[in-house]
């Protein structure tokens, strides 16, 4: 008889919806954070016009994936929130901010100014409240009795902040190479500097933070190090060093697509790599999928809707993505 497990399911479809949100989600808020570097107003409006007709979409993922931890983990969701207050409320106001701003900003033409800076500002909070509330889950929380028995500012270390930065960094970097596919002339030539300048910061910010994840932990060590799992584990720094080869060379053909689409690629080897690193815990070193996990027949009844759903939404985003695919151009676009 097969036995079906489904917390490990349920991992993987959280796991799925927060990566989907990150990769999406990501060159969005990244093109706010690159919004000061583009002083002028038309290269501001092709920026905006680029992302504006999928922008709002690429949150149901984040929908999904936190609406799917608290109904399938609930142990989980009921630590790690007290733990994430903080940064997760910061994310929030930043997501407002930055969509109130994508609207107001062309009907408030008197007061332009202010609503890109609610846009460039509203990024960069958010994308580095994301990566503080990484690295704050990463590093582990403190658990008694099933409860989480941290304080309020336990999140806040120089690992969450260096998370944090490294985050910033490789969405400004998806931002750029999304520039380069979308725009072209000057604007595009500015996102390809850029791009060159990100992807040397993106390198050095994934090499410093795999460096220091396994001091947060032995069993991070025995994970990465240990014998067999080495011989596993080494392929991902591995693929990490093929693609940034393949990355590099392609910024150096002025290619339009690929810069793109290998920096997704990178963000996915990053996730495995976080995914090497905590697997089986949900909460690191305290908590397991398994302990975490609902009633069987929650999750299974659950499972039956996520079937349905995750096909349709996955189908909506692609057919939005091909209508609206091609250049942005000054004068051109969604508003």
């Amino acid at each position: 008889m097969i036995t079906i497990d489904l917390p490990v399911i349920w991992a993987f479809i959280i796991a799925f919806a927060v990566f989907v949100y990150v990769v999406m989600d990501g060159f969005d808020l990244g093109l706010g954070i690159l919004f000061p570097l583009f002083p002028k107003k038309a290269d501001r409006d092709v920026i905006m016009n680029s992302v504006a007709p999928v922008w709002d979409g690429n949150e149901t993922w984040l929908v999904l994936g936190g609406g799917g931890l608290m109904a399938a983990f609930p142990l989980a969701y009921a630590v790690l929130m007290p733990a994430l207050y903080t940064p997760m409320i910061v994310m929030l106001l930043g997501l407002v901010f930055r969509g109130v701003a994508f609207e107001f900003r062309w009907r408030t033409r008197s007061e332009r100014n202010k609503w890109d800076l609610a846009f460039a500002g509203g990024s960069l909070l958010a994308t580095l409240a994301q990566g503080i509330a990484l690295g704050a889950i990463l590093q582990g929380v403190r658990v008694t009795e099933r409860h989480y028995a941290g304080g309020w500012w336990d999140w806040l270390t120089p690992f969450s902040i260096l998370t944090g930065i490294s985050l910033v960094i490789g969405y400004t970097l998806l931002g750029a190479t999304w520039l380069v596919m979308k725009t072209d002339g000057e604007l595009r030539a500015r996102a390809y500097h850029l791009s060159w300048l990100l992807l040397v910061a993106m390198l050095c910010a994934i090499g410093i933070v795999s460096i220091a994840t396994p001091f947060l932990s032995v069993q991070y060590t025995q994970r990465w190090f240990g014998w067999p799992n080495i011989i596993l584990t080494a392929l991902v720094p591995i693929a990490v060093a093929a693609v940034s080869a393949l990355l590099t060379r392609s910024l150096a053909n002025k290619d339009d697509y690929k810069p793109f689409f290998l920096t997704l690629a990178l963000f996915a080897l990053s996730y495995a790599g976080l995914g090497i690193s905590m697997y089986p815990y949900i909460v690191p070193q305290t908590i397991t999928i398994w302990q975490a996990a609902s009633p069987h027949n929650t999750q299974l009844f659950m499972l039956g809707g996520v079937a349905i759903l995750i096909p349709l939404i996955l189908g909506y985003t692609a057919w939005a993505y091909w209508v609206f695919r091609g250049k942005v151009r000054a004068g051109q676009g969604y508003h």
